[in-house]
Protein backbone atom coordinates (compact mmCIF):
# COMPACT_ATOMS: atom_id res chain seq x y z
CA UNK A 1 0.00 0.00 0.00
CA UNK A 2 1.71 3.72 -1.07
CA UNK A 3 0.63 6.89 0.24
CA UNK A 4 -3.22 7.72 -0.72
CA UNK A 5 -1.62 11.37 -1.96
CA UNK A 6 1.12 12.82 -3.49
CA UNK A 7 4.07 14.47 -1.68
CA UNK A 8 3.47 17.46 0.47
CA UNK A 9 7.28 18.86 -1.05
CA UNK A 10 7.54 19.55 2.97
CA UNK A 11 10.70 16.80 2.70
CA UNK A 12 10.53 17.32 6.82
CA UNK A 13 6.86 16.30 6.77
CA UNK A 14 6.98 13.77 3.84
CA UNK A 15 9.83 11.76 5.57
CA UNK A 16 7.96 11.59 8.35
CA UNK A 17 4.90 10.25 7.29
CA UNK A 18 6.98 8.03 5.12
CA UNK A 19 8.61 6.76 8.70
CA UNK A 20 5.31 6.63 10.11
CA UNK A 21 4.07 3.15 8.51
CA UNK A 22 5.77 0.53 9.53
CA UNK A 23 6.12 -1.56 6.14
CA UNK A 24 8.04 1.29 4.80
CA UNK A 25 10.31 1.52 7.91
CA UNK A 26 11.05 -2.09 7.17
CA UNK A 27 11.17 -1.76 3.58
CA UNK A 28 13.84 1.05 4.70
CA UNK A 29 15.71 -1.41 6.76
CA UNK A 30 15.86 -4.29 4.15
CA UNK A 31 17.07 -2.02 1.30
CA UNK A 32 19.88 -0.54 3.67
CA UNK A 33 20.86 -4.32 4.58
CA UNK A 34 21.05 -5.24 0.70
CA UNK A 35 22.78 -2.23 -0.55
CA UNK A 36 25.63 -2.71 1.84
CA UNK A 37 26.20 -6.59 1.04
CA UNK A 38 25.20 -5.80 -2.81
CA UNK A 39 27.47 -3.02 -2.83
CA UNK A 40 30.48 -4.34 -1.15
CA UNK A 41 30.37 -8.24 -3.08
CA UNK A 42 29.07 -6.39 -6.27
CA UNK A 43 32.43 -4.09 -6.20
CA UNK A 44 34.46 -7.34 -6.18
CA UNK A 45 32.13 -9.07 -8.47
CA UNK A 46 32.73 -6.26 -11.27
CA UNK A 47 36.31 -6.11 -10.90
CA UNK A 48 36.54 -9.67 -11.31
CA UNK A 49 34.33 -9.80 -14.63
CA UNK A 50 31.77 -11.88 -13.24
CA UNK A 51 28.16 -9.87 -13.52
CA UNK A 52 27.20 -12.88 -15.60
CA UNK A 53 27.87 -15.41 -12.60
CA UNK A 54 26.22 -12.90 -10.45
CA UNK A 55 23.20 -12.76 -12.72
CA UNK A 56 22.45 -16.53 -12.81
CA UNK A 57 22.91 -16.92 -9.06
CA UNK A 58 19.77 -14.62 -8.79
CA UNK A 59 18.12 -16.57 -11.78
CA UNK A 60 18.86 -19.44 -10.58
CA UNK A 61 16.82 -18.16 -6.68
CA UNK A 62 13.73 -17.96 -8.68
CA UNK A 63 13.06 -21.92 -8.86
CA UNK A 64 14.78 -22.14 -5.73
CA UNK A 65 12.32 -19.94 -3.75
CA UNK A 66 9.32 -20.96 -6.67
CA UNK A 67 10.25 -25.06 -5.72
CA UNK A 68 10.35 -24.80 -1.53
CA UNK A 69 7.30 -22.83 -2.25
CA UNK A 70 5.48 -26.21 -3.36
CA UNK A 71 7.21 -28.67 -1.06
CA UNK A 72 5.51 -26.12 1.61
CA UNK A 73 8.65 -24.30 3.00
CA UNK A 74 10.44 -21.37 3.25
CA UNK A 75 10.78 -18.99 0.17
CA UNK A 76 13.81 -17.81 1.85
CA UNK A 77 15.24 -20.98 2.49
CA UNK A 78 14.89 -21.67 -0.99
CA UNK A 79 16.49 -18.51 -2.38
CA UNK A 80 19.58 -19.35 -0.34
CA UNK A 81 19.55 -23.16 -1.05
CA UNK A 82 19.67 -23.01 -5.07
CA UNK A 83 22.03 -19.74 -5.29
CA UNK A 84 24.56 -21.39 -3.20
CA UNK A 85 24.41 -25.33 -4.63
CA UNK A 86 24.56 -23.35 -8.24
CA UNK A 87 27.71 -21.75 -6.81
CA UNK A 88 29.22 -24.83 -5.55
CA UNK A 89 28.54 -26.01 -9.57
CA UNK A 90 30.47 -23.19 -11.03
CA UNK A 91 33.51 -23.27 -8.55
CA UNK A 92 34.22 -26.36 -9.66
CA UNK A 93 35.05 -25.40 -12.94
CA UNK A 94 38.56 -24.12 -13.26
CA UNK A 95 38.95 -20.38 -13.64
CA UNK A 96 41.03 -18.29 -15.68
CA UNK A 97 40.50 -14.81 -16.98
CA UNK A 98 41.37 -15.78 -20.71
CA UNK A 99 41.65 -19.35 -22.81
CA UNK A 100 39.47 -22.47 -22.58
CA UNK A 101 38.96 -22.53 -18.64
CA UNK A 102 36.57 -18.76 -19.03
CA UNK A 103 35.22 -20.54 -21.96
CA UNK A 104 34.25 -23.88 -19.86
CA UNK A 105 33.01 -21.67 -17.39
CA UNK A 106 31.07 -19.07 -19.36
CA UNK A 107 29.13 -22.33 -20.81
CA UNK A 108 28.68 -23.94 -17.10
CA UNK A 109 27.00 -21.15 -16.18
CA UNK A 110 24.57 -20.67 -19.21
CA UNK A 111 23.57 -24.22 -18.42
CA UNK A 112 23.07 -23.63 -14.91
CA UNK A 113 20.56 -20.57 -15.78
CA UNK A 114 18.59 -22.38 -18.62
CA UNK A 115 18.47 -25.38 -16.41
CA UNK A 116 17.07 -23.48 -13.62
CA UNK A 117 14.56 -21.28 -15.95
CA UNK A 118 12.65 -24.56 -16.86
CA UNK A 119 12.65 -26.19 -13.32
CA UNK A 120 11.41 -22.20 -12.44
CA UNK A 121 8.78 -22.55 -14.89
CA UNK A 122 7.79 -26.12 -14.06
CA UNK A 123 7.24 -25.63 -10.08
CA UNK A 124 5.40 -22.30 -10.60
CA UNK A 125 2.75 -24.58 -13.03
CA UNK A 126 2.96 -27.32 -10.73
CA UNK A 127 1.72 -25.21 -7.76
CA UNK A 128 -1.11 -23.21 -9.56
CA UNK A 129 -1.78 -21.01 -6.42
CA UNK A 130 2.18 -19.66 -6.36
CA UNK A 131 1.17 -18.02 -9.87
CA UNK A 132 -0.08 -15.11 -8.25
CA UNK A 133 3.55 -14.22 -6.58
CA UNK A 134 5.43 -15.09 -9.85
CA UNK A 135 5.32 -11.15 -10.79
CA UNK A 136 7.05 -10.99 -6.57
CA UNK A 137 9.37 -13.31 -7.43
CA UNK A 138 10.43 -11.75 -10.48
CA UNK A 139 9.91 -8.00 -9.69
CA UNK A 140 10.32 -7.70 -6.17
CA UNK A 141 8.76 -7.42 -2.40
CA UNK A 142 10.49 -3.99 -0.89
CA UNK A 143 7.12 -3.10 0.45
CA UNK A 144 6.24 -6.94 1.73
CA UNK A 145 9.50 -6.99 3.96
CA UNK A 146 8.34 -8.42 7.24
CA UNK A 147 10.33 -8.00 10.70
CA UNK A 148 11.30 -11.33 10.55
CA UNK A 149 13.14 -11.36 7.06
CA UNK A 150 15.05 -8.25 8.15
CA UNK A 151 16.74 -10.24 10.95
CA UNK A 152 17.04 -13.17 8.85
CA UNK A 153 18.80 -10.39 5.75
CA UNK A 154 20.78 -8.87 8.41
CA UNK A 155 22.83 -11.86 9.81
CA UNK A 156 23.26 -13.76 6.50
CA UNK A 157 25.01 -10.06 5.78
CA UNK A 158 26.66 -9.82 8.81
CA UNK A 159 28.30 -13.33 8.44
CA UNK A 160 28.79 -12.73 4.45
CA UNK A 161 30.76 -9.14 5.31
CA UNK A 162 32.45 -10.22 8.34
CA UNK A 163 33.94 -12.97 6.08
CA UNK A 164 34.64 -11.09 3.20
CA UNK A 165 36.28 -8.60 5.70
CA UNK A 166 38.63 -11.24 6.29
CA UNK A 167 39.70 -12.24 2.72
CA UNK A 168 39.29 -8.88 0.65
CA UNK A 169 43.06 -8.37 0.86
CA UNK A 170 44.14 -11.42 -0.49
CA UNK A 171 41.11 -11.79 -2.73
CA UNK A 172 41.75 -8.15 -4.33
CA UNK A 173 45.57 -9.29 -4.91
CA UNK A 174 44.29 -12.92 -6.64
CA UNK A 175 41.92 -10.83 -8.90
CA UNK A 176 44.33 -7.84 -10.28
CA UNK A 177 47.12 -10.35 -10.71
CA UNK A 178 46.27 -14.00 -9.93
CA UNK A 179 49.47 -15.61 -11.34
CA UNK A 180 51.58 -13.12 -9.40
CA UNK A 181 49.33 -13.80 -5.77
CA UNK A 182 49.59 -18.09 -6.89
CA UNK A 183 53.33 -17.75 -7.02
CA UNK A 184 53.50 -16.18 -2.85
CA UNK A 185 51.63 -18.66 -2.13
CA UNK A 186 47.48 -16.97 -1.93
CA UNK A 187 45.20 -19.46 -2.55
CA UNK A 188 43.45 -18.43 -5.52
CA UNK A 189 41.54 -21.50 -6.99
CA UNK A 190 40.21 -21.60 -3.05
CA UNK A 191 39.20 -17.94 -2.60
CA UNK A 192 37.27 -17.82 -6.18
CA UNK A 193 35.09 -20.44 -4.93
CA UNK A 194 34.90 -18.70 -1.80
CA UNK A 195 33.91 -15.66 -3.10
CA UNK A 196 31.19 -17.44 -5.30
CA UNK A 197 29.43 -18.86 -2.32
CA UNK A 198 29.59 -15.04 -1.09
CA UNK A 199 28.25 -13.89 -4.44
CA UNK A 200 25.39 -16.40 -4.63
CA UNK A 201 24.14 -15.24 -0.84
CA UNK A 202 24.45 -11.45 -1.70
CA UNK A 203 22.70 -12.62 -5.18
CA UNK A 204 20.15 -14.82 -3.29
CA UNK A 205 19.81 -11.41 -1.29
CA UNK A 206 19.35 -8.71 -3.31
CA UNK A 207 16.49 -10.94 -5.32
CA UNK A 208 14.31 -10.93 -2.45
CA UNK A 209 13.97 -7.25 -2.36
CA UNK A 210 14.54 -6.26 -6.13
CA UNK A 211 13.14 -9.41 -7.53
CA UNK A 212 15.71 -11.95 -10.12
CA UNK A 213 15.19 -9.76 -12.68
CA UNK A 214 16.24 -6.15 -11.68
CA UNK A 215 19.20 -7.92 -9.52
CA UNK A 216 21.62 -5.68 -11.15
CA UNK A 217 20.09 -2.48 -10.07
CA UNK A 218 21.85 -3.12 -6.95
CA UNK A 219 24.82 -6.10 -7.07
CA UNK A 220 26.04 -4.06 -10.53
CA UNK A 221 24.87 -0.06 -11.32
CA UNK A 222 26.25 1.13 -8.11
CA UNK A 223 30.08 -0.63 -8.63
CA UNK A 224 29.79 -0.24 -12.17
CA UNK A 225 29.27 3.71 -11.69
CA UNK A 226 31.96 3.96 -8.59
CA UNK A 227 34.76 2.43 -10.87
CA UNK A 228 33.90 4.98 -13.95
CA UNK A 229 34.38 7.53 -11.43
CA UNK A 230 37.72 6.52 -10.17
CA UNK A 231 40.21 3.64 -10.54
CA UNK A 232 40.97 3.97 -6.63
CA UNK A 233 40.18 0.68 -5.11
CA UNK A 234 39.53 2.35 -1.30
CA UNK A 235 37.34 5.59 -3.02
CA UNK A 236 35.61 3.06 -5.48
CA UNK A 237 34.66 0.64 -3.02
CA UNK A 238 33.38 3.28 -0.24
CA UNK A 239 31.46 5.01 -3.61
CA UNK A 240 29.89 1.76 -4.48
CA UNK A 241 27.84 1.51 -1.17
CA UNK A 242 27.01 5.29 -0.78
CA UNK A 243 25.75 4.71 -4.72
CA UNK A 244 23.60 1.56 -3.33
CA UNK A 245 22.30 3.46 -0.69
CA UNK A 246 21.31 6.30 -2.53
CA UNK A 247 19.63 4.29 -5.06
CA UNK A 248 18.06 2.44 -2.51
CA UNK A 249 16.42 5.45 -0.43
CA UNK A 250 15.64 7.50 -3.04
CA UNK A 251 13.60 5.02 -5.24
CA UNK A 252 11.49 4.01 -1.91
CA UNK A 253 10.80 7.78 -1.11
CA UNK A 254 10.01 8.33 -4.72
CA UNK A 255 7.63 5.03 -4.84
CA UNK A 256 5.57 5.38 -1.47
CA UNK A 257 4.17 8.70 -3.11
CA UNK A 258 3.94 6.90 -6.30
CA UNK A 259 1.52 4.07 -8.00
CA UNK A 260 4.12 2.66 -9.82
CA UNK A 261 6.89 -0.02 -8.61
CA UNK A 262 9.63 -0.02 -6.47
CA UNK A 263 11.51 -1.43 -8.76
CA UNK A 264 11.18 1.08 -11.33
CA UNK A 265 12.37 3.45 -9.26
CA UNK A 266 15.62 1.42 -8.28
CA UNK A 267 16.19 0.85 -11.48
CA UNK A 268 15.61 3.71 -13.23
CA UNK A 269 18.14 5.61 -10.52
CA UNK A 270 20.85 3.27 -11.20
CA UNK A 271 20.82 3.37 -14.51
CA UNK A 272 20.59 7.71 -14.63
CA UNK A 273 23.51 6.81 -11.96
CA UNK A 274 25.55 5.18 -14.43
CA UNK A 275 25.08 7.28 -17.15
CA UNK A 276 26.09 10.21 -15.21
CA UNK A 277 29.37 8.07 -14.20
CA UNK A 278 30.13 7.53 -17.33
CA UNK A 279 29.71 11.04 -19.15
CA UNK A 280 32.09 11.94 -15.96
CA UNK A 281 34.62 9.62 -16.52
CA UNK A 282 34.69 10.85 -20.69
CA UNK A 283 34.82 14.51 -19.79
CA UNK A 284 37.40 13.82 -16.94
CA UNK A 285 39.94 11.72 -19.66
CA UNK A 286 39.19 14.75 -22.30
CA UNK A 287 40.49 17.40 -19.68
CA UNK A 288 43.21 15.09 -18.85
CA UNK A 289 44.42 14.63 -22.22
CA UNK A 290 43.63 18.33 -22.61
CA UNK A 291 46.16 19.66 -19.94
CA UNK A 292 48.97 17.05 -20.75
CA UNK A 293 48.75 18.44 -24.51
CA UNK A 294 49.26 22.13 -22.63
CA UNK A 295 51.95 21.09 -21.00
CA UNK A 296 53.40 19.01 -23.33
CA UNK A 297 53.79 22.41 -25.76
Amino acid sequence: MLAATGPSWNVVDDIRQLLAQHFMVNALRAGTIVAVIAGAIGWFMVLRRQSFAGHTFAVVSFPGAAGAVLIGVSAMAGYFGAAIAAAVVIAAVPRSTTGPASSRESAVIGTVQAFALACGGLFVSLYGGFLNSVTGLLFGTFLGISDRQVTTLLIVAGVALAVLVVVARPLFFATVDPDVARARGVPVGLLSAGFLVLLACAAAEVSQITGVLLVFALLVMPAAAAQRVTARPVVSFTLTIAFGLLIVWLGLGIAYFSVYPVGFYVTTIGFALFLFASGYRVAADRLGRRTRGAMAT
